[in-house]
Order: C-alpha cells, then structure tokens, then sequence
C-alpha cells in the first residue's frame, strides 16, 4: 500500500497584484463648432449693433475644486491686442475697444451671460454688461468649489457690441477675443508672451506675486552660444525650476526647459538686428507640501503612485520636479528625481540665521537620529550685534551687513572667512532693496542674487557650533548632521574608499565610473559633464564661493559641500566650472564658504 503524508496545515502561496490608476484633474472648453466662431456683420456708419455673436462656451471639468475662464484680446493673433484691425493698410484707422455706446468714437464691445442650468458659471469682473476687451487675461467666469465633481457641462454665452462713427474709413475690420480654462478655480492667472528687447536675453517673471528684477542679457552680432542667467525672481508657495522658451510650458508641448546657468547655442544674428531677442520665462512649481512631511516626500521620491519619474539627458517635461516648503522659514524649492534616481534640492539652500525669527531660529537643523518636525539644533549664529573684531568660536555662519571688521577665532587661529556674506551681495540689507540682479561691468554677466542662496561654513553645513573646539580637543566628527530640514541631509562627498552623492550623480549622467574629476584635457566628456549637471533639471549653477567676506568667482564656478570630512581643516566638495567637473573628489577648507545643496535621507 502506498504511503500518503498528512500534514496539519495546507501549504500555501500567494500572488497579490495590484492596478493603481490615478485620474488627474482634467477640464475642456469648447464653443458648439469646436474651438471658436466666425462673425460676418456689415455695418452702416454711425449704426450700433448689440447683438453681435451669440457663443456658448462649454466647460467640463472633473474635479470638485472646479474652474475659472479668463479672457484677453487676441486681434492679429497677438495676445493683449484689443483692437479690430483693419485690412485696409492705407489707413491707421483701427476701431479700438471700450463700452462700444453710441458716440462720436468707435468702439466695440464684449460681455458674457450665464446660460440657464445647474452648473452656470458667475461672471465676474462686470463682464455681464458690455465692457472693454482685456488687454491682459482676465477672470471673468467662474465656478467655486464643489462637494463632488462636476459631471455636468457648464456653459456660458460670449456676444459683442459695437458702434461705427459716421467717419470710420471703408474696411474690413477683424477684432478677436481669446478665452481659456483653468483649474482650480483659484489657480494663478495664466500668462501671456513677452517680446524681449532685440540683442538680448530677457527674463520675464511669468507669473503673479512674483518679487523681483532682472535686466538685460547683451547678445553680440557673432554670438553663437551664451550662459543663462540664475534667477533673481522668488515667488511665495513656489519653487524655481529654470527657465523656459514659452510662458505656457505646463500644455505646449513644444516648451523647452533650462537650468539657471545653462548654455545655449543660436545662429549668429538669430536674436540681433532688426530680430527680436530671447524671451526666457520663470518655471514655477506650486508647493507640494512640506519638506519635513515624510510622507509626501516618501510619495514624491518612491516609486508608486504619485512619484516624480527619474530624470533623463535633455528632458523637456515637468514630470521629474515637484516643489516643497521648508517649515522653518517658509521657503519653497524645488526638488528633482535626478538620474541617479535620488531626490536633491535643485536649488541652493537659502536658510538664514538671524536674531527675528524666534522659534524658528531656535530649530534650525536636523540630526538623522531625531524625529521631530525641524530637528534638535538650538541655532547657528550668534545676534548680528555680537560681531566684532574680538568675536570667538561659535558664529559659523553670517547672514548681516558688512558693517566694521568681523574676525571669528577658532583655538589659537583666526579665521576671517568664517564670516559669511548675505547671499545678494557683501552689504547688502535685503534683497528688495536692491533687486536687480544683473552685473555687466566690464562685460561680467552674473546675474541671479537670489538663486545664488546663502554660504555656510563648514561647521554651519553640518550644523555643529562646536566642530572645531571639539576637534582640536581630540573628539570625533558630527558630520552625520545637518543644516537641511528634518528628512535631508548633505550630500556625501567622495573619499578613498566611496564615491558618495555627487559621484553617484555624476556615474548616472555619464561620468566617469569611479567619481573622478571629468575635465575637457583628460576627457572628451569634460565639457559635456559641466553642461549636463548645469543643465535642467539638475540646475546646478555658478555661484562662486564665499572668503574673507568677499565672493569669488560668481558666474563661473561653483561650490558645494558635502558631509565627507577629509582633515581637521578640509572636506570633499562637489565643484565644477566651464570646462571641469569635480563630483566631490577635491577637498576644501572647511572655513570657507560654500553652497548646500539637500538630498533626501532615504536615499
């Protein structure tokens, strides 16, 4: 008889699958022939006509925060132009917009009526009489927010007006308006082309809130290459991602992006003569959330539904960047999936300490072994009051005005460079009160005070105020903190036995396999390295360094810290200039002052 085996319990295995499908939000707006209407009216001069037009606009939008439309005048195809042009080029006798009433001027005139429904939008802005085309886009329908989405399509009706004075010259007389949907409702307006000024890069804000200015780029006649400009632009609840070619690079799928300090290559003349120049646009982010919320940046930096997709070679979406909020000064960066797969900080940190933020300053950095919100660090510098030519130890970082002779004494050694500059210029109060962020004395071009963030010793990098007391007193490094939010932390630099962060970073676009230094004498890839990692989304960007309460080599080199000591006075950094790229294997003196740039801890 064959033997059977009996077990007390069934072994088993099991496979889970799981679909995840994200439906993001989602709006269309259409009229009932597709995406406009043509109307013929012959008018007698001296008439006036009310009921021009007759357009149901139709909206469909899926989210329950729902929508806003916006117009603008569009005649000739030219955002903002709010006449009717005539075709009639022997004359300059265009009608002009305005409440288009019988009178001595032509006119014409638009407005806008809810039509009769569940979902009928409100009209704002007097757009429910007969009112001027805008010259800029204007909200001028809207629904709130709802309970539940919208499944309905809403509709609006779109009709013009005008009067003819008995002196209109004979033509043909075209005048267009342009309308547009936006989600949420409470989104920011959209914006609209700019024409920069001939021979020349022109930056544009792109946005509403924006603070900020920025000059001029000079092209030259010959020019056939140029480095952008970093940004002097900020924008409260957004992060800067670079720059880009059109103002509506979120749905024009044409849009090419640029880092800050990026080349790029024209035709000769391309943006000189009678040619208009290059108009760049702020690339914004809105604020995701905190940078010290572990799950939405667990979310952001993962691999499941809601991640950012990992950076690739000449990227021309959206789909790697997102944007967080530091809790501790309320500053908003944006953050990148970059190709070695790790979420960075893609702008330099600009945390300051100062004597006025209260709790805040009392919070400033992390230990990677702390849970809490902002960290266990009580502070970084001491009252600008306390500076003076006899200051001792402690004030690591330096964030006032160049006002006296500031010396920090560290043991027996003086150390001048541990003062540390504000990160628009030497003396600079704040960056309001001198906000243009373009040099060009003596053909220097540098640009972009407020991306250039702030410098840091050192010891401020790592967040210790006793780094050196401890270190000459034979006690070990507390390079495992930081001065990054709760969840961050510095990029590790490259010693003999790693390749670190940045070495890491730079194996993933292209460099050479052990982190070495990638320069255009020992590598054919040296010059491409040094554009790759200024290139979007990296956006690495020149930003010089701080010494002696000078800045050095802005708008051609740049400086990061990582948390790879080398020495008592050294530690790795991540450098590179036009022509060279040093991923964290060359060493610095700690007391100098240097970029950071964050790096999510998990990763």
């Amino acid at each position: 008889m064959a033997g059977i085996l009996l077990t007390n319990s069934e072994a088993r295995a099991d496979v889970v699958d799981v679909v995840n499908i994200t439906v993001p939000s989602s709006c269309s707006l259409s009229t009932n022939s597709g995406l406009g209407e043509t109307y013929n009216v012959s008018m007698t001069p001296g008439q006036y006509k009310n009921d021009i037009g007759d357009t149901t606009i139709s909206v469909f939008c899926n989210a329950n925060d729902t929508f806003a439309i916006y117009a603008i005048g569009y005649s000739n195809d030219t955002y903002g132009n709010t006449e009717m042009i005539s075709n009639n080029t022997t004359t300059t006798g265009n009608i002009a917009t305005g409440t288009a009433i019988n009178g001595s001027t032509s006119a014409w005139a638009m407005k806008l009526s809810s039509v009769t429904g569940t979902y009928a939008p409100t009209i704002e802005n007097g757009f429910g009489n007969f009112s001027s085309v805008p010259p800029t886009y204007t909200k001028v329908a809207s629904i709130a927010s709802a309970i539940a989405p919208i499944t309905g399509i809403s509709q609006l009706k779109a009709t013009y007006a005008i009067y003819i004075s008995p002196t209109q010259k004979e033509a043909v007389y075209t005048g267009k308006v342009k309308y547009t949907v936006v989600n949420p409702n409470n989104a920011p307006a959209p914006t609209t082309p700019q024409t920069a000024a001939s021979s020349c890069i022109e930056y544009f804000p792109n946005g509403s809130g924006v603070v900020g200015t920025m000059g001029c780029q000079p092209l030259g006649d010959t020019d056939t290459t140029a480095t952008l400009l970093a940004s002097n632009f900020s924008r409260s609840g957004y992060g800067f991602a670079g720059w880009s070619d059109v103002n509506d690079y979120t749905t024009n799928p044409n849009a090419h992006f640029y880092g800050p300090s990026e080349d790029i290559t024209f035709t000769a003349g391309q943006y000189t003569g009678s040619n208009d120049g290059l108009a760049l646009y702020a690339i914004w982010i809105p604020s995701a959330g905190s940078l010290q919320d572990s799950s939405k940046v667990s979310q952001l930096c993962g691999t499941g539904s809601g991640s950012l997709t990992a950076a690739t070679s000449g990227l021309k979406s959206l789909s790697s960047v997102s944007a967080l909020t530091d809790q501790r000064d309320n500053e908003t960066y944006a953050i990148a999936k970059l190709a070695d797969g790790k979420c960075w900080m893609i702008e330099n940190l600009r945390l300051e300490a100062d004597n006025t933020r209260g709790a805040a300053n009392q919070a400033l950095a992390q230990d990677y072994g702390t849970s809490a919100t902002y960290g266990n660090f009580g502070g970084l510098a001491d009252a600008e009051s306390n500076f003076s030519g006899s200051t001792t130890a402690n004030s690591l970082y330096y964030s006032g005005t160049q006002s006296g002779t500031a010396s920090i004494n560290i043991g027996t050694t003086n150390y001048p460079g541990s003062r540390m500059p504000r990160y628009n210029n030497i003396n600079t109060q704040s960056r309001a009160s001198n906000p243009t962020s373009n040099s060009f004395t003596s053909g220097n071009t540098v640009g972009g005070m407020y991306s250039y963030g702030n410098y840091y010793t050192w010891a401020a990098a790592i967040a210790d105020t006793t780094y050196y007391q401890n270190y000459y007193n034979g006690q070990a490094d507390r390079s495992t903190t930081s001065i990054c939010p709760s969840g961050w932390r510095l990029p590790s630099g490259t010693d003999p036995t790693m390749v670190g962060n940045y070495g890491a970073l730079s194996v993933a676009l292209g460099g050479p396999a052990n982190g070495a230094n990638a320069n255009s004498s020992s590598s054919p890839t040296g010059v491409v390295m040094s554009k790759i990692f200024r290139s979007y989304p990296n956006n690495f960007i020149y930003s010089g360094s701080a010494m002696n309460a000078s800045i050095l080599s802005r708008g051609s080199y740049s400086y990061y810290w990582s948390s790879t000591p080398d020495s008592n006075n050294d530690s790795y950094r991540f450098s590179l200039d036009e022509s060279n790229v040093y991923p964290g294997v060359n060493i610095g003196s700690k007391y100098f002052g240097y970029n950071i740039r964050c790096v999510v801890v998990s990763n």
